[in-house]
This record gives C-alpha cells, sequence and structure tokens, in this order.
C-alpha cells in the first residue's frame, strides 16, 4: 500500500544545502521505491509569501510501500545527511483526498484512500500561478498570513515550493478536520482569495490533498506540533 511523507530540515548555515540542491534533487529521484518526490524550497516561518528561508528546506514523497520509506529515512545517504542538520521533522502521512496535479501528474493517484478520520489532519496545496496573474496572486497572500496566525487549531504551516514565486505550495498540520474546514471555508480571508482564484483563473495547475499522519518524529521550530515522536 503507497504512503506519503513530509520531511523538513533547518541546517545550521545557508551554503552547503544551497548548494547541494541540485545534486540532492538527483539523488531523491533515484531512491529505489520512490514514486513521486520533490525537495523544495521554503518562506520564513509560516509565511507563504515570497519569502525564502535558505536555511530550511523541505520534501514531499510518496512511496510504492512503508518499507520503501523507513528504509530511505534510516539508512539513504541523503536522509542519513540530513541527521546532521541543526533540526528535522518526519512525518509519515496516509492519504485521505486528493484533486489535482503536480507537474501533469497526479501523484496520488490510483492510491487507496481513506475518507474517514478522526486527529490531526496534514493538509498539501501546490499550484502553479500564471505569470500574468502573479501581482494579484502575490498582494493577495499577506492577509491569509497574517489571519492564519491566529486561527484556531492550526499546529503548523510552512510555505514551500519549486520556486520562491509562481510555483508555490503549503503544508499544514491540523488539530482535527474541522479546525482545518473552519479556515478554508469560513475564514473570510482565505474564502476571498480562493474566490478570485477561480473568478480570475490565477492557476495554470493546482492540487489539493489531505492525509492522516500516521508517525512522526523529530521537532519543527523547536516543538512537537503533533506530540511525541511515534517513529523513532
Amino acid at each position: 500500500m503507497a504512503v506519503a511523507s513530509f520531511h523538513l530540515v533547518r541546517h545550521a548555515g545557508t551554503l552547503e544545502p544551497t548548494a547541494r540542491l541540485p545534486l540532492d534533487r538527483r539523488a531523491l529521484r533515484r531512491v529505489p521505491g520512490l514514486r513521486f518526490g520533490r525537495l523544495l524550497g521554503t518562506g520564513e516561518g509560516q509565511t507563504m509569501t515570497t519569502s525564502a528561508d535558505l536555511r530550511r528546506w523541505a520534501a514531499f514523497a510518496v512511496w510504492d510501500d512503508v518499507a520503501d520509506l523507513v528504509r530511505f529515512r534510516d539508512h539513504h545517504p541523503l536522509s542519513r545527511r540530513w541527521d546532521r542538520a541543526e533540526e528535522r521533522f518526519d512525518v509519515q502521512l496516509r492519504p485521505l483526498g486528493s484533486r489535482g496535479t503536480w507537474d501533469g501528474v497526479d501523484p496520488l493517484a490510483g492510491h487507496d484512500q481513506a475518507a474517514d478520520h478522526d486527529g490531526p489532519i496534514a493538509v498539501l496545496t501546490r499550484a502553479t500561478v500564471r505569470w500574468r496573474r502573479l501581482p494579484a496572486f502575490v498582494r493577495a497572500v499577506p492577509p491569509v498570513d497574517a489571519h492564519l496566525a491566529s486561527v484556531e487549531g492550526l499546529l503548523q504551516a510552512a510555505g514551500v515550493g519549486e520556486w520562491p514565486i509562481g510555483r508555490q505550495a503549503t503544508f499544514s498540520l491540523w488539530r482535527d478536520a474541522d479546525a482545518m474546514q473552519r479556515f478554508s471555508y469560513r475564514s473570510a480571508e482565505h474564502v476571498e482569495v480562493v474566490r478570485r482564484t477561480r473568478d480570475e483563473d490565477w492557476y495554470g495547475e493546482e492540487l489539493f490533498a489531505r492525509f492522516a499522519p500516521v508517525a512522526w518524529s523529530g521537532t519543527w521550530s523547536g516543538a512537537q506540533p503533533l506530540g511525541p515522536a511515534t517513529w523513532v
């Protein structure tokens, strides 16, 4: 059964991880059992604006099965190097539902997905913003960011992406589905942006996926957003 994962790594400096990025992307693509994988830059803190944190990098991956993910995490040279980072957070994810594509591919196509789940929820959103719509997109993000910081039920969030602008994503952890849905469908700031993305055709491509966190380890900004590690 296929499984997904998200990894967030914060380094002590910026030079080595930035310089190694092309090599690391090539190495990730060659990992046995990997169906889909992307190494991603991150914004500062929880922000989803065009800021960049060159010390912090992320990865999203989909695997043939849990054994492939475990072998990567415990033994692959790329993962072992992440162990030497200043901070690392890993979470194994069970798909709950998805729609859309990433670079023309549905990374979760054909995977077993269970719609019912009680407990924390992880959400991945990713979009390719049309170049002519970038100014409107950039202006629309700060109000959502400002509101996100005070949203009840948000455990942690990060803006991530292949490029600082234009090809952006978010990964967030929520206390439960109700908290996530309140932000998605009842937050005036977020609802307005969603309306404009559709009415003004901002995106050339988009993906929305929900997951159940299954196991996790490490810390995210010095905290354990999902509680004590269950993956050792």
